[in-house]
């Protein structure tokens, strides 16, 4: 699996809580990566209608509130084709009795895995996210010595 969603996801954030102008430079700092890289993945989250994007001083800016975006638009958005998350092995002996049924039999399991992960996805808000960040943050700060 690729990183575009944890790097979208990273990006949201960024562009939700910040209180600095965020620029593909600034996120690619913070994500540590090429500025390029994050350019194609705004472009994405752009085109899916879940950023805005303007040059100069105002940078990114989501188009929704963060608890009206759900993970599963994120996803789906660095996503845009349907991809099988997990796929079967096709290149097997023919003559093998498990390579014969194999594929029948795991084709169900993985669809009602990425089914349940969409629909897990789907359940969960950008500002969920966010939320569950400030708390680790504020755990982490809380427990250091004065």
């Amino acid at each position: 699996m690729d990183t575009k969603f944890s790097v979208a996801l990273h990006i949201m954030v960024m562009i939700s809580e910040s209180t600095e102008v965020q620029n593909s430079d600034t996120l690619a700092n913070s994500v540590n990566t090429n500025p390029s890289y994050i350019r194609k993945i705004t472009a994405l989250l752009k085109k899916a209608g879940i950023i805005e994007s303007t040059q100069g001083k105002s940078g990114m800016s989501l188009l929704k509130s963060s608890r009206e975006i759900d993970l599963l638009k994120i996803y789906q958005a660095v996503h845009p084709k349907e991809v099988k998350l997990l796929n079967v092995h096709t290149d097997v002996n023919p003559e093998c009795p498990v390579a014969q049924n194999i594929e029948a039999v795991l084709n169900p399991i993985f669809t009602d895995a990425e089914q349940q992960l969409f629909q897990s996805l789907k359940a969960r808000t950008l500002e969920d996210v966010i939320k569950q960040m400030k708390e680790n943050h504020n755990e982490r700060h809380s427990n250091q010595a004065i």
